[in-house]
């Protein structure tokens, strides 16, 4: 089995048709039936090539006399795999580097490109120095944007929202595979029996001290296989979304509405909170999405979730009168580059157009909060425009919702009000904004 082969076409395929990077990767792992070790390779070169796409594209450029735009896309990417190989991973013999790459281009039949491959990665392994970052006195937006490989418009972005710490800081956290974390399902077991079961299982499994019911798991290997996975004893969830339920405060009895529900994490959290007392309803556009929140749900033995089809920007149906509302809204994604390396090369990614779906989406939901009642606005971001924005915004044009304090015990590296919440990737969560809301009689 050619694993630089299959990574070729997994890029290619990312690169060209907008795949997604985690279903193209244990697709081809799961079709080629791929063992431990070929698969932790592949998935070294995927990820590898993502997370550093710009500074290897940079690399390329200080050794190859063809302009970057004119260069063939395969040839491109078997560039970056070679480079990649040669310069960021240790293990790979430069011999094989070289040669390997060479005859990968002659598989996919780039006859042309495989001299002018093999010349370019000869290159690279005589040079004392592999390459030489910019000048951070001179440009610092551009050293920033080839040391961490993210776009120049992000850095910029960062730096000006949040200054050169906290943007370093995030820049730091985009590369490497983030912590898995996971909830506890409290209807059916505790921490610390989870714990136990999991470590008979090989599992190491830590209590996250952000949140409770929360833990940090290692060694898994797949998790679908754990009979405490199959008895529904707990599910996949990261720290961050738990914090967002946990700021909601989903109480017994309650009426709750998740108007963009899918996976589902938030509700489920909130149904082992309500101690399955009460009625969730969980909406999505997408009916593949609710059957898969409906599949889950059972596992877990969960029975107060109700599910339904419905667009949250544009459903003028009404909905019950709700204690807790969340509104946990389309966006952008920079909270996640970590797992979905490719999203930072989007275009568009910083678009005023999303940025009023999601106002359009909670000025809709907003209306079904209690008087009394909850409202928590989130997204798994870091643009301001999609986060802080909205929020002052929304409490200018609605007079009926005061900010309400979150008291999560979590401060962020930025000064915010305390009814928000901006958390930053830092290995222990993804990046995540929260805000609370509380609607009150005129």
């Amino acid at each position: 089995m050619n694993i630089r082969n299959l990574a070729l076409k997994i890029l290619v395929s990312i690169e060209s048709e907008g795949a997604y990077s985690t279903l193209a990767l244990n697709n081809s792992i799961k079709e080629n039936k791929l063992n431990k070790t070929d698969s932790s390779f592949l998935s070294a070169l995927v990820y590898g090539v993502l997370e550093r796409q710009i500074t290897l594209d940079y690399i390329i450029k200080q050794y190859s006399k063809i302009p970057l735009r004119k260069i063939e896309l395969k040839t491109k990417i078997i560039l970056r795999l070679g480079i990649l190989q040669l310069v960021f991973m240790d293990k790979v013999p430069d011999s094989a580097a070289v040669n390997e790459s060479v005859k990968l281009a002659k598989k996919n039949k780039l006859m042309k490109s495989s001299g002018f491959i093999n010349g370019v990665l000869r290159s690279v392994t005589r040079a004392d120095e592999k390459y030489s970052l910019p000048d951070i006195n001179k440009d610092r937006e551009y050293y920033y944007s080839v040391k961490y490989s993210c776009p120049r418009d992000l850095v910029s972005l960062w730096l000006s929202a949040y200054g050169e710490n906290a943007t370093v800081g995030i820049l730091e956290n985009l590369s490497g595979r983030p912590q898995l974390s996971a909830r506890v399902n409290t209807l059916k077991t505790t921490c610390e029996k989870l714990i136990k079961e999991l470590e008979s299982d090989g599992v190491t499994a830590e209590k996250s001290w952000l949140c409770e019911n929360a833990l940090v798991l290692k060694n898994t290997g797949s998790v679908e296989v754990l009979n405490a996975f199959k008895y529904g004893e707990f599910y996949i969830q990261d720290i961050a979304s738990q914090l967002c339920v946990k700021a909601l405060n989903p109480q017994p009895n309650d009426i709750m509405i998740d108007v963009c529900s899918a996976p589902g994490g938030k509700s489920f959290a909130s149904a082992q909170y309500m101690e399955n007392r009460g009625k969730i309803y969980s909406f999505d556009i997408y009916e593949h999405k609710l059957s898969l929140i409906n599949s889950t749900a059972k596992r877990l033995g969960i029975d107060i979730i109700n599910t339904d089809i419905r667009d949250a920007e544009k459903d003028t149906r009404e909905l019950p009168t709700a204690d807790k509302v969340l509104c946990d809204v389309p966006c952008s994604g920079l909270g996640v580059l970590s797992r979905k390396p490719e999203i930072r090369y989007k275009k568009n990614l910083l678009s005023d157009e999303l940025c009023e779906l999601q106002y359009r989406i909670l000025l809709n939901s907003a209306k079904f909060t209690a008087y009394g009642g909850t409202l928590v606005y989130s997204t798994c971001t870091l643009n301001p425009a999609e986060n802080i924005a909205n929020v002052n915004r929304f409490l200018k044009e609605n007079s009926d919702f005061t900010p309400d304090k979150l008291n999560l015990g979590i401060k962020s590296v930025i000064d915010e009000p305390d009814n928000v919440l901006t958390l930053f990737p830092n290995g222990k969560t993804d990046g995540f904004f929260i805000a609370k809301f509380k609607r009150e009689k005129l």
